[in-house]
Formats: structure tokens, C-alpha cells, sequence
């Protein structure tokens, strides 16, 4: 099984901005576009699926799992709008969806636009108890790797903000009170936050800037029919593409479990070798299934897959020159002939 990070559990809310006109896509809606199999907005709601609470800002779209909506006012109004409306969505939201809630269809309601904080019953909004993580739609590598590493922000400072040779503020996590201070100060002094960078937001932060390599593989975005044709290729390289596929089949099929691959690979491998090339996909597909009526952990799968593999290494055993009486090619002599010369037949006859 894998190893989990010392940061897993710490809570944190997800802010996902997927607005904007996708110009450079002929207006095509991007967070609707599919890399893997999957939408790119599904991909991010994936790697933060363990977020208290998330907003998307942005038309509202089926999702893999329930979120709440807002948006900007005005609509097209820029990120830092956008930005201003997702928090203050989080702040009027008491009854959140929870980590762990599926639906196929989007479900979820429409947060509020651009109105004051409110708050949840016994004070304060959900970013009070950690950070807010802040991610556009278009990052399809986003993993759940980097969201616990951007989400550890580090004691003294205010953000924790992907770097790759320069800031990414659409990656990143921050303390919310901080980011509404300086939302605040830039809506004071410019008037309005429409069509304000996204970048000025930083100025006044005191920022922790990211560089491990699931935080940069993570700063790909999709702002060209381009970049779409790189990340659909980098998915399928030999690398990846199994991990990919798993965790495609997984969302599909809402299955949340985390299983030891390798294993089961290798069972599937025994079993094609051993008995048929048929069996190996017949044989993962009984291991899940034995798995699920046991109880569906993962040390049901465990299990089931050692037991499955035991068989298959008997199975090959048997043909593979252990049978008693083999010659050292692994072949069993067959019955003496009876009618060559000096057969015992013929020796028989010949008395």
C-alpha cells in the first residue's frame, strides 16, 4: 500500500476558478474538455476530493462529485472577482458537501455571486480552519500529491504558491484571512476588482514559493488546442498511462478504493503465462469480484489477488517440468510402442 503523507488530514477548502472565454480554444468550454478520458475540471475536483468544502466559480457543469457554484458579478468579470466571489460562497455556505459525497449529475446549488461574508453557525467560514487551496480548471496534473504539499503552508507565511520559474497564483493555497485583506486593499484602491490581474493579489503576501516536482508537473495548464494534444500524449506514455487508466476507471465507476497495482499485474501476468492469455483478464475480474463479496478493502483485494496467484503458480508448475516421471525437458514418456520390432508384443508372439 502506499505510504501517506505526514500532511494527509490536514483540512483545507478548494476554491476552482473555470470562467473566463477560453479564447485561445475558439471559445470552446474548456473545463469541459476531456483529457484521459475525463474533464479537465473533473481531473482538479479528483486531486482535491478530500477538501471540507469546494466552490467552483464558474457556469454550472456536471461534475464527478458535488461542489457548490458562484459566480463573479460581473460575469466575465476577471479572476480576483472570480476569486472574491468563491470565498465569499465558502462563507455563506454552513451545510458544504463533505469529502467523500459522489454524484454523477453536478449535483449541488448555486452559491451566492458577490455578496458580504456571512458565516457558518458558531462563527467564522470554513477557510478559518485551514487553508483555502486555489486552482483554475485547466490543470489535468494536478495531483493529490501536490494539493497536501501546497496545502502545508508553512508556519509565517500567508501562501504557499507554485513556482516554476515564476509564480502561479492559480496554484497555490493561502490563509484566507490574509487573501481578504488584500482583495480588500486592491478593491479599495482600484475601485472595483474587475479586470484586475490575478497576479497583484501576491504583492502583499508573504509567500513560500513551491518547487517540488509534483507542484511543477503540476503548473501545465490547457490554453491551447496545443497544450490539450501535449497532455493527452504525456497520459499515455509508458510511465503513466497505467496509473491514468486506473484512476479514469476508478472515478468512473466511483470506486475510492487504493490498491497495491503491481500486484495484481503481476498476477495477471502469472496467469497468462502459466494457464492462457485469456485468463489474465478473466482472473483479475473474478479477484475483484471475490474481493467486493468479502468485504471490498483493500486487504480484501490482497487476499484474494495472493490466493488467485498461488493457483496460477501451481497451475504453471504443473506444466512447466515438476510433474513426476518428466525427462529434464519437461516432457512425460508416453506408453512403449506395440508393434515396432522388439516390442514386448512381438517378444510376447515370438514365445
Amino acid at each position: 500500500m502506499r505510504p501517506v503523507p505526514d500532511s494527509a488530514g490536514r483540512p483545507y477548502t478548494a476554491l476552482v476558478l473555470a470562467g473566463g472565454g477560453a479564447r485561445r480554444l475558439g471559445g470552446a468550454d474548456k473545463p469541459a474538455v476531456t483529457v484521459g478520458g475525463r474533464t479537465l475540471l473533473d481531473r482538479v475536483l479528483a486531486a482535491c476530493g478530500d477538501a471540507t468544502a469546494t466552490v467552483v466559480v464558474g457556469p454550472r457543469r456536471p461534475t464527478c462529485r458535488p461542489v457548490l457554484w458562484a459566480r463573479e458579478e460581473p460575469p466575465g468579470g476577471g479572476p480576483l472577482a472570480a476569486l472574491q466571489a468563491g470565498l465569499d460562497a465558502l462563507a455563506a455556505a454552513p451545510d458544504a458537501p463533505r469529502a467523500g459525497a459522489r454524484t454523477g449529475s453536478g449535483a449541488g446549488r448555486t452559491g451566492p455571486g458577490h455578496g458580504a461574508a456571512g458565516g457558518r453557525p458558531g462563527g467564522g467560514m470554513p477557510g478559518t480552519e485551514g487553508p483555502v487551496l486555489v486552482v483554475s480548471a485547466d490543470l489535468p496534473f494536478l495531483s493529490p500529491s501536490a494539493v497536501r504539499t501546497l496545502v502545508s503552508v508553512p508556519d509565517g507565511t500567508e501562501a504557499a504558491v507554485g513556482y516554476d520559474g515564476r509564480d502561479q497564483p492559480l496554484l497555490a493555497a493561502y490563509r484566507v484571512d490574509p487573501l481578504r485583506r488584500e482583495l480588500a486593499l486592491l478593491r479599495t484602491e482600484y475601485g472595483s476588482l474587475t479586470g484586475l490581474p490575478l497576479r497583484m493579489v501576491l504583492q502583499g503576501l508573504m509567500l513560500h514559493r513551491v518547487t517540488a516536482p509534483s507542484v511543477t508537473a503540476a503548473a501545465l495548464d490547457c490554453d491551447t488546442w496545443g497544450d490539450i494534444a501535449t497532455a493527452r500524449a504525456r497520459i499515455r506514455e509508458h510511465e503513466s498511462v497505467l496509473d491514468e487508466w486506473i484512476s479514469a476507471v476508478k472515478t468512473e465507476l466511483g470506486i475510492e478504493l487504493d490498491v497495491d497495482t503491481s500486484a495484481l499485474l503481476a498476477l495477471a501476468r502469472d496467469a497468462a503465462h502459466g494457464v492462457a492469455r485469456p485468463a489474465a483478464p478473466l482472473t483479475t475480474f473474478l479477484v475483484g469480484y471475490a474481493a467486493a463479496r468479502a468485504g471490498g478493502s483493500p486487504q480484501d483485494v490482497e487476499q484474494a489477488a495472493e490466493a488467485a496467484a498461488r493457483l496460477a503458480r501451481r497451475w504453471a508448475d504443473e506444466s512447466g517440468g515438476d510433474t513426476p516421471g518428466a525427462d529434464s525437458s519437461g516432457n512425460t514418456p508416453g506408453p512403449p510402442a506395440t508393434d515396432g520390432p522388439g516390442s514386448p508384443s512381438e517378444q510376447t508372439d515370438g514365445r
